[in-house]
């Protein structure tokens, strides 16, 4: 433990975290550097650097970073540009921030001279190692301390009493009484973990929830928008120029409103256990209904089921851990590849937690010809009677292996 002199730690500044810091300090006895980063959490970041500064942090050794832009442009927009679903409904809110942290954290551990990094994730989750594999990938001897995994405090219940005994602040206990929901939050998502939602059986406390009204209470009238897209991502709503930062609050904003992203999950996490959480992606789920609405019109219908096959592959990299790895990296280009000719634009219309596409054009790219694809007379564009000889083509092996089942039978 002597010869690790200073320690950079992801730091929030909520109950894991703090309880870290000062664990960190009094087991290891080194210099902390805290790291909190700004992706989009929505909260007041300053109470983290002052609470760092009351365990006695040098106040060049706080990082408080604003990485929102960098966050939506570099990690969100690559990964929906792949349509990515993990099992089906988690669009990956937790999982795509993690590279990003650690990415950050290494830069810091060069920056100040650090050994080591630490992480408040447990030792039953997929953060640790989706931090830690991202962290080795890019710094290969970096030192990992992983307090989760060889502290006794086991409990949200032991976090609070240890909290209270080295008088360190937390807030959001639950007004019911008890530990607070586990929560994580960026631009993407929020999500929540803990409380009654350990019982898979029981429906998710109606005040849980943050960024949206329940579909219920949404307006009873729908709301149309306009999304523009260049190179697969989009860069205008309704017509405003938008950063990519912009262009997700905005779309978390039209979402909630209207009772979008709402998702309870069981999902299976890459340590071997079954956990149920709930999560709210507004912007992202109208994000991924409008990328494949133009899509639709613009991608090859080979490269479109390509991607098809290839995107739970994709999702399950990101999930576990492996988005500095060079077979994501190397996916990456193909599906980039695929964006040069996703230009144009998507209508949704947004009712009540549905997102309903409503009209898309590509005036440059769509491979959509009407004058193949009507009802009406298409004037010659399209020979129907092709159609018999590609079928019977098609058929053929299915007619030989019948005949010869039918040769077997008699």
């Amino acid at each position: 433990m002597s010869q690790v002199n200073k320690v950079v730690l992801a730091y929030s500044g909520g109950l894991d975290t703090s309880v870290i810091l000062k664990w960190l300090q009094d087991t290891y006895q080194c210099e902390i550097v805290t790291f909190t980063a700004d992706v989009g959490q929505g909260e007041e970041l300053e109470p983290a650097r002052q609470k760092a500064l009351k365990f006695g942090i040098k106040p060049e050794h706080i990082f408080i970073d604003d990485l929102r832009e960098e966050f939506v442009r570099d990690f969100v927009f690559p990964m929906f540009r792949a349509n990515t679903v993990y099992e089906g409904e988690y669009l990956l809110g937790t999982s795509i921030a993690r590279p990003l942290i650690a990415k950050r954290l290494v830069e810091i551990v060069e920056k100040t001279g650090a050994q080591a990094i630490s992480h408040g994730a447990t030792g039953k989750g997929n953060d640790q190692v989706r931090f830690e594999l991202g962290a080795y990938a890019l710094k290969p001897d970096i030192k990992i301390i992983a307090p989760w995994r060889e502290w006794d405090l086991l409990s949200r219940e032991k976090l609070l009493a240890y909290a209270e005994q080295h008088g360190i602040p937390v807030e959001m206990k639950h007004k019911s009484g008890g530990s607070p929901y586990s929560m994580d939050a960026n631009l993407l998502h929020i999500s929540y973990e803990g409380r009654v939602l350990e019982d898979p059986a029981h429906e998710a406390e109606e005040d849980m929830w943050r960024w949206s009204v329940s579909p219920e209470k949404a307006p009873d009238q729908a709301e149309y928008i306009d999304l523009e897209y260049k190179n697969g991502d989009i860069v205008a709503i309704n017509g405003k120029p938008l950063s990519a930062a912009e262009v997700l609050t905005e779309l978390n904003r039209l979402g909630g409103k209207h009772g979008i992203g709402r998702l309870d999950l069981v999902e299976n996490r890459y340590v071997g256990m079954k956990s149920r959480g709930c999560y709210e992606t507004p912007g992202g789920t109208i994000m991924l209904k409008a990328h494949r609405a133009i899509e639709s019109l613009t991608l090859d219908r080979e490269v479109a089921h390509l991607k098809d096959d290839l995107m739970p592959r994709y999702a399950s990299l990101i999930y576990n851990g492996y988005w500095w790895s060079p077979e994501r990296q190397a996916l990456q280009v193909l599906i980039d590849h695929t964006q040069a000719h996703v230009n144009g634009w998507v209508r949704l219309k947004l009712y009540k937690g549905n997102v309903i596409v409503a009209g898309r054009e590509s005036k440059t790219d769509s491979l959509f010809d009407s004058t193949i694809a009507t009802f009406e007379d298409d004037a010659g564009a399209y020979n129907q009677a092709d159609a018999g000889g590609f079928i019977r083509l098609n058929a053929l092996r299915m007619r030989i292996a019948a005949r010869l089942d039918k040769g077997r039978a008699n």
